[in-house]
């Protein structure tokens, strides 16, 4: 019996792709050249995050790029990295060594203390017609930190009821068409097209000229922040990115298969630049 870690190493789900499409390995090299900075802010900080019928996720940030985590019955200690895309607002990735299939990333925002978290994870196996990497998205809470401690950003803990809207998913975008400048060498076209799809094609970069009709989910944190997911057909790829519209930047961290069968993660960021938007009729769904 395979072990459910053991990986297919078929670069599609099942499908043929064009000759000249380009790997995973081949279009994240340098996609973070306008990424913001990581932070050490959440070093020897503890968050607790929770939500209904789930059981609490206890982080301890042993140092800037280490987590021990407690889940239940699970638990670990792993890499994460932490962005600090405003004061209150962080972009955190998590990968996992017992499970190198799966990755998460959390967004926290300490000043309302809500979250989101959003599992990524890689089929051992490739479905036809599905995408390798599936995602899902849980809204959960800010339970505070240990007594006597701070929060990130030095507020103090205090178990207060979450202000704000509570993150949901969203339609805000559909329509929308802008530019993604991850560097000087990655320029990409993102058109919104449904609730369910986006459209994409690379204008400067290893995939110039190429581009396709993926599955997307878009989901609204209020105050112009978005998190807008991915997940390829074509190769085994999903993306999760924090969209701050008021700073026009995007924060993000790629997940997948590389060509030769590897787990990898690949952070990117960019400066977004508006183009237009389509406004659909009252009576058209989409």
């Amino acid at each position: 019996m395979a072990d459910e870690n053991d990986v297919d190493d078929r670069p599609l789900s099942g499908e043929l792709r064009p000759p000249d499409w380009k790997g995973m390995d081949d279009f994240a090299a340098g996609i973070d050249g306008n990424r913001l900075p990581a932070t050490e802010l959440l070093a020897g900080q503890e968050l607790t995050v929770s939500a209904p019928g789930r059981p609490d996720l206890h982080l301890s940030y042993l140092s800037a790029d280490r987590v021990a985590w407690t889940s239940g019955d699970e638990q670990g200690t792993d890499w994460y990295e932490a962005i600090a895309v405003r004061p209150h607002v962080l972009f955190q990735t998590i990968t996992f060594d017992a499970k190198p299939l799966e990755a998460a990333v959390l967004v926290v925002n300490t000043e309302t203390r809500r979250t989101l978290h959003v599992e990524s994870v890689i089929a051992p196996r490739p479905t036809p017609g599905r995408p390798r990497v599936s995602q899902t998205f849980t809204a959960v809470v800010l339970a505070g930190t240990e007594p006597g401690g701070t929060e990130p950003g030095g507020t103090e803990p205090g178990g207060s009821e979450p202000g704000g809207s509570a993150p949901g998913p969203t339609r805000d975008l559909i329509g929308w068409r802008a530019l993604y400048r991850y560097s000087p060498n990655h320029l990409y076209e993102h058109v919104y097209l449904s609730s369910e799809r986006y459209a994409w094609q690379c204008l400067v970069g290893e995939q110039r000229g190429h581009g396709d009709v993926d599955l997307a989910t878009t989901w609204s944190l209020g105050d112009s922040l978005y998190v807008f997911t991915f997940r390829e057909f074509l190769i085994p790829v999903a993306a999760t990115w924090l969209y701050d519209l008021d700073q026009m930047r995007s924060t993000g961290t790629f997940f997948g298969l590389a060509s030769d069968g590897r787990v990898q993660r690949a952070p990117g960021g960019a400066f977004i630049s508006e183009l237009g938007r389509v406004v659909y009729p009252d009576d058209q769904p989409v």
